[in-house]
């Protein structure tokens, strides 16, 4: 099979095409708990210098994860700034900045994990963006953008013990 060919290919044949064989999770958690730790710190380093994301979530796990709230605090002065950047007479500006916000925002989440972070970061999001006085209904595309924020909130809602959903839930009525 030729990669040139007008047919898309899948990544699973391109492994099979270049022999790059990715190990099943459970096999590879089973070959670390073998390592001794001089190699197990030479891998993690390695890692981190492979792509930044990886070292952003190393960091994470390192230095913020032991504290969550500060971490939390932390994001949102970040959040912040980057709402500081939106250029409001320009739609089409303030939406590629709201995506850029939310992929930072996004990408926190991912390293945190927890329900309770990214429930109370789309919320400060979904905060910022009524603060900063966007028009929801102007662009079809912000006002998505939007509504898909507060439909993750309530599904991760679901996630939470009742009596912590109840706080967040007159949160969520002031941003609905």
């Amino acid at each position: 099979m030729c990669l040139s060919s007008k047919k898309s290919v899948t990544i699973h044949q391109i492994r099979k095409l270049t022999g790059m064989n990715t190990a099943p999770l459970h096999e590879i958690k089973k070959e670390i708990t073998t390592l001794d730790p001089e190699t197990i710190t030479g891998l993690c380093m390695r890692l981190a210098r492979y792509r930044k994301e990886n070292k952003e979530l190393l960091s994470y796990l390192l230095f913020e994860a032991h504290n969550e709230q500060a971490y939390v605090v932390s994001v949102k002065e970040t959040t912040d700034e980057l709402f500081n950047d939106i250029p409001a007479p320009n739609l089409y500006l303030t939406k590629k900045t709201l995506r850029k916000i939310l992929r930072f925002v996004n990408k926190q989440i991912k390293y945190s994990g927890l329900p309770q972070t990214e429930i109370e970061l789309r919320i400060y999001f979904c905060k910022k963006t009524k603060e900063a006085r966007i028009p929801l209904t102007n662009g079809t595309v912000i006002f998505n953008l939007y509504q898909q924020q507060l439909h993750k909130i309530n599904t991760s809602l679901i996630k939470l013990p009742e009596d912590i959903q109840a706080d967040y839930q007159r949160e969520i009525e002031t941003i609905s």
